[in-house]
C-alpha cells in the first residue's frame, strides 16, 4: 500500500517558479518510477517527467524538457518537480504517480497513466497571463 500526497501548487503569474512536492506514506518508494503527469479540464492526462528508481535517469516530456526539473530523495519518500517559466498553457492538475509493479521497465509505459498504479490526490497549479 502506497499513499501520495501533492503539495506546492498555487496561483502564479507568467515566467514565475514552482516546486511541487510529492511525498508518500506507507513503502518506501525507493526502487519505484516515480511520475508527474498534469490535467487540464477536457482534455487527457499528459506526461511531465519521470524518474527511474536507479542512476539518476530522468525523462521529460518533449515540449517541457529544459524548463522543467524531476529529481527525488528517497530517504525522505519525496519526489519533486521544479517548474520554471512557467506559462499559461501549464495551467493544471499536477498528479504524482508510482509505479510499483514495474511496468515501467519497459521504456513506453513511462509516458502513459496505465504504466502506474499508484496516484496522488493532484495539486492545482494555476497560471495567469
Amino acid at each position: 500500500q502506497v499513499q501520495l500526497g501533492e503539495s506546492g501548487g498555487g496561483l502564479v503569474q507568467a515566467g514565475a517558479s514552482l516546486r511541487l512536492s510529492c511525498a508518500a506514506s506507507g513503502r518506501t518508494f525507493s526502487s519505484y518510477t516515480m511520475g508527474w503527469f498534469r490535467q487540464a479540464p477536457g482534455k487527457v492526462r499528459e506526461f511531465v517527467a519521470a524518474i527511474s528508481w536507479s542512476f539518476d535517469s530522468t525523462y521529460y516530456a518533449d515540449s517541457l524538457k529544459g524548463r522543467f526539473l524531476i529529481s527525488r530523495d528517497n530517504a525522505k519518500n519525496t519526489v519533486f518537480l521544479q517548474m520554471n517559466s512557467l506559462k499559461p498553457e501549464d495551467t493544471a492538475v499536477y498528479y504524482c504517480a508510482a509505479d510499483t509493479r514495474r511496468s515501467t521497465y519497459y521504456s513506453n509505459n513511462r509516458i502513459y497513466p496505465s504504466g502506474y498504479d499508484y496516484w496522488g490526490q493532484g495539486t492545482q497549479v494555476t497560471v495567469s497571463s
